[in-house]
């Protein structure tokens, strides 16, 4: 069991009702986090995560078997330039 400390920004924080908090995990992975993230806050989580993105540790993540570091910045889709 792995304990990662989830940051949430802008609609992920308005999805999440908090901006931030731990999260225990028996599989550390990007993967099961985002699994979790949904069962938690359902379809508005789902949304931002369609096209949003993950910092694992302040390096930007896509695969789902990465392994989880100390902390998660999950990003809505961002605009502009």
């Amino acid at each position: 069991m792995a304990e990662v400390l989830v940051r949430y920004f802008a609609a992920a924080e308005e999805a999440a009702g908090r901006a931030e908090e731990r999260i225990r995990l028996a599989e550390p992975t990007l993967g099961a986090l985002r699994v979790e993230l949904v069962a938690r806050y359902g379809e508005p989580m789902q949304r931002v995560l369609r096209s949003g993105s993950f910092l694992v540790d302040g390096v930007v993540a896509r695969d789902a078997g990465r392994p989880l570091g100390e902390r998660v910045d999950v990003l809505p889709p961002f605009a502009g330039g």
